[in-house]
């Protein structure tokens, strides 16, 4: 097998959106560099719950309900 095909492993700052900084390892930047993030999950709908509204992009949802309104939705 050959030896130094893996990239560097060590520890990297992680700058969430509310300003907290987490210690991880990464194999991205270098060691002490500081990565800050636009979404984590404490702002993400998959990680939240998804509390957003749906928006009605021309009629398109209430189209859908309407076809398919007697299979129980």
């Amino acid at each position: 097998m050959k030896s130094d095909t893996h990239p560097d492993y060590h520890v990297i700052d992680v700058k969430m959106t509310d300003g907290t900084i987490v210690k991880m390892k990464s194999t991205w930047g270098k060691e002490g560099d500081t990565l800050a993030l636009d979404i984590d999950p404490s702002v993400h709908p998959a990680w939240t719950g998804g509390n957003s509204r749906l928006l009605d992009a021309g009629g398109r949802v209430s189209k859908f309900k309407k076809k398919y309104e007697g299979l129980g939705f």
